[in-house]
């Protein structure tokens, strides 16, 4: 492909709305144009990109077994009613009404409507184990969206769903899955680490979440380097505290604090320290308030307060629910007299002489003692993990790395395919519900991942599976008849050798040309210019190297398909999967 013919429009200058490294320089490389908030157009090159990646997803899905499907973007209400997900979903799903004033969506997910195609199609036990895959436009319609395509309201993802007729056979179809996703994130080029995982609105029982390692990312990981445990920080375990505070129980003591409830300025009031005060926070799980606590210097987990609970909705309570159960204004509430339901945190066993809100304005309690002031209704693993935690497994301390989600496995159970009544035949001849897997992987994050961690100053270094072009020949002065001839059969020489490549024909400045084959990213470039030439030689560059070589004109095309991956290996690259 010649250059002057190709659409391909850098930018000189930052976008001033691009929030993110990746945004920013898909923006700048002519990768993508933003439409609207969320709402993105891939251009040429981008497009490559995301046709790579989704080749190799598809490859490592057929190679365990998977069968490509095409479902519908617009899915009807009564499907989403079947699982009760229509109510659940939030603000997130789009929905929509067509002429007929009948209820629709747009899809963020597809469970519903795979349950229902395999249910109409799927009768005998014989016909199992089935992994069912597509891939698709999604939407969910961010509150905020940001980050570029990573979190778009609009996005290309693969998703994919497994049914089976009992946990063992979901369990083999998991790890099969599981290993074709580290064999497609180490194809992509990236380093990953796959970690213990929140279902969150999808559901089932447990879930795998695989992150591409970036300082620029949005997610916490917690792992742990002698044992390999790894999960995202809402789903990490954390210890209860090893050590118990050996004060003595003081007599409790109302005190005045006068325009003064957050943790900060409490503690700094009392001159007490923040692990001694204990937050009361107030929820709504399906419409039952419920309080947590949690230490000052710790802080509460919705998603594990929600799987604790059961609860299929958990949300803040309002001021009003806050009021109505604690008597007083917002921020000076606490657990002693409260008449409610109340969760607390293992480390809140732990502490004596504790400072909490004293359910009155202006007030707080000092030296309450759990027992002997406030008796919570249970305890459990309720906080988030932080700096010092100890792994659940090991008890050595936590590492924390930040990280970008590019795909989720879950094991769903019967979830879908009991609600749905979705079921098969025994060899018994008995009805019963299929159990579910499911996996998805966003394909247009990966994208904007890989540039997260592959890019420097000057620009992208795509990892070469990905690269949308696998060579750019570079000659500096087209008006020169010989050079450009030269340029021209290296250009054709490495097509016909199976690359992919890039020929920069266009009558501008060498210093442009550099500029932009850095911010492009392409893995090899060759340069052709007259000095060079006058001595038989072209210069060769790796984009991910500094170092320049001069090889002969004849030996440039050879050199450079040598070295380059064609794409076909599916080998592991152990070094990617952070242990």
């Amino acid at each position: 492909m010649k250059l002057s013919k190709y659409l391909i429009p850098t930018l000189k200058e930052l976008p001033a709305d691009a929030d993110t490294l990746s945004a920013r320089l898909m923006l700048r490389a002519g990768l993508i144009r933003k439409v609207a908030a969320g709402l993105y157009e891939w251009l040429p090159l981008g497009l490559r990109v995301l046709k790579k990646v989704e080749q190799i997803i598809r490859e490592e899905m057929d190679r365990v077994n998977g069968q490509e499907v095409w479902l519908p973007v617009l899915q009807p209400r009564e499907l989403w009613d079947e699982t009760g997900r229509w109510q659940v979903y939030g603000k997130e799903l789009v929905r929509l009404k067509d002429r007929k004033d009948t209820d629709f969506c747009l899809a963020p997910t597809a469970e519903e409507v795979i349950t229902d195609l395999v249910r109409r199609e799927v009768r005998s036990y014989r016909e199992l184990p089935l992994l069912l895959y597509q891939f698709g436009t999604k939407f969910r319609d961010e509150i905020r969206p940001r980050f570029g395509v990573m979190r778009a309201r609009e996005f290309y993802m693969k998703d994919a769903y497994s049914f089976h007729a009992d946990e063992a056979d979901l369990g083999r179809m998991y790890q099969d899955v599981f290993e074709a996703y580290n064999r497609i994130f180490s194809r992509c080029g990236l380093a990953f680490r796959p970690v213990e995982a929140e279902t969150g609105a999808i559901g089932g029982n447990f879930s795998h979440e695989f992150m591409v390692l970036a300082d620029t990312g949005e997610e916490t990981i917690a792992s742990c380097e002698v044992c390999g445990y790894a999960a995202n920080v809402e789903r990490a375990e954390a210890l209860p505290p090893h050590v118990k505070d050996e004060d003595d129980m003081a007599d409790i003591e109302e005190v005045d604090t006068p325009d003064t409830w957050t943790v900060e300025d409490v503690a700094r009031l009392l001159k007490v320290s923040a692990d001694k005060m204990i937050k009361t926070l107030f929820y709504v799980a399906d419409e039952k308030p419920v309080v947590a606590l949690v230490r000052g210097d710790h802080e509460l987990n919705e998603a594990k307060l929600q799987r604790l609970l059961d609860a299929k909705i958990l949300h803040k309570a309002s001021d009003e629910v806050y009021q109505q159960t604690a008597g007083c204004d917002v921020g000076y509430a606490g657990p002693v007299g409260l008449n409610a339901v109340i969760v607390a945190d293992h480390a809140v066993s732990d502490v004596v002489n504790g400072v909490s809100g004293a359910n009155k304005k202006d007030k707080h309690l000092i030296n309450i003692n759990v027992g002997r002031d406030y008796k919570p209704s249970r305890y459990a693993d309720i906080r988030k993990v932080q700096e010092g935690d100890l792994c659940p497994r090991c008890q050595k301390t936590f590492l924390f790395h930040k990280g970008i989600e590019v795909g989720h496995t879950f094991m769903l159970g019967t979830k879908y395919s009991q609600a749905m009544r979705a079921g098969f035949l025994t060899d018994k001849g008995e009805k019963t519900p299929f159990v579910m897997g499911c996996y998805g992987i966003g394909v247009s994050r990966i994208v904007a991942a890989a540039i997260e961690q592959c890019h420097d100053g000057n620009g992208i270094i795509w990892p070469e599976h990905l690269a949308p072009f696998d060579v750019i020949v570079l000659p500096l002065n087209v008006s020169e008849p010989a050079l450009m001839t030269t340029a021209e059969k290296i250009y054709h020489d490495l097509k016909a050798k199976g690359l992919a490549v890039l020929l920069d024909d266009r009558d501008c400045r060498a210093g442009v040309k550099f500029k932009d084959a850095d911010l492009l990213g392409i893995p090899w470039r060759v340069t052709v210019g007259e000095k060079k030439l006058a001595v038989g030689k072209a210069e060769l560059k790796k984009r991910s190297s500094s170092e320049i070589e001069d090889v002969d004109i004849d030996q440039v095309t050879e050199r450079v398909s040598s070295a380059k991956f064609l794409g076909n290996d599916i080998s592991i690259d152990e070094n990617a999967i952070i242990k």
